[in-house]
């Protein structure tokens, strides 16, 4: 979830000259914030251990580390648009919910379309309670999510868990299923974190709905939901010790 009024970002790129041209067309956009341009994988990591960060510009070959297995290990992993040289990757950029892919030589017109879609993401259209990440105001806190041609609320009380189905989403409530044009990433920067937790790439729990877990799934209401390896801390850390 985006923390003030601009998009905080960082570059990724062993080339300088393509770092320069980034920096420049950052720049020259006032919604973004540039946090530092970063020459390698481990220097990104030390800035976004250290301090929150939206949006990263991530080349894909780089010396030691990918820009690929670099964001495999982020957790959680900030928005991420791919500046590359090569079309090889688009498909693992997809699969790991990259906001965009951009072949170098990147035309500033085709980097400003990418960020709009950043824009879009990082700030989230649906209505939620301004102040839902308090306790006492979380069983009256809801959403309003696209759905066909309408918009639905959702009450996030009643959400036991969210499955990404590629570009979609599917909200399992006690009552009801609702899929809608969404990303997983995007509902979850909306979500209270002490009532709901990504367990899986694919997942996000409602933590009040847990029957039972073990370090490979969890169960809700009969539903076998599994935990990925990048999030097996976070559910011991919230749910308990195995």
């Amino acid at each position: 979830m985006v923390r003030s009024d601009k998009i905080t970002c960082i570059i990724v790129d062993d080339e300088p000259l393509a770092r320069d041209i980034i920096e420049n067309y950052v720049s020259r956009i006032d919604n973004l914030e540039l946090i530092s341009s970063c020459g390698d994988a481990l220097e990104a990591f030390n800035i976004i251990s250290k301090q929150h960060i939206d949006l990263v510009f991530l080349d894909i070959q780089m010396p030691e580390v990918t820009g690929i297995d670099f964001l495999k290990e982020l957790n959680p992993a900030p928005k991420v648009i791919f500046t590359t040289a090569y079309n090889d990757y688009a498909v693992d950029a997809f699969n790991l919910e990259a906001i965009d892919y951009l072949l170098k030589p990147i035309a500033f017109s085709r980097f400003l379309k990418s960020v709009n879609k950043a824009f879009k993401q990082l700030t989230p259209i649906d209505t939620l309670a301004s102040n839902h990440d308090h306790e006492t105001s979380y069983p009256d806190a809801f959403i309003y999510l696209k759905v066909e041609k309408k918009m639905l609320k959702v009450f996030l009380k009643d959400i036991q868990y969210i499955e990404s189905l590629r570009n979609y989403i599917k909200i399992k409530t006690i009552d009801r299923e609702v899929t809608a044009l969404k990303s997983i990433s995007s509902i979850q920067d909306v979500l209270p974190v002490k009532k709901f937790l990504r367990v899986h790439r694919s997942f996000i729990i409602g933590i009040d709905y847990v029957d039972a877990f073990s370090p490979s799934e969890i169960d809700i209401k009969g539903i076998k939901i599994p935990v990925g390896r990048n999030y097996k801390d976070a559910v011991k850390e919230v749910l308990g010790y195995f």
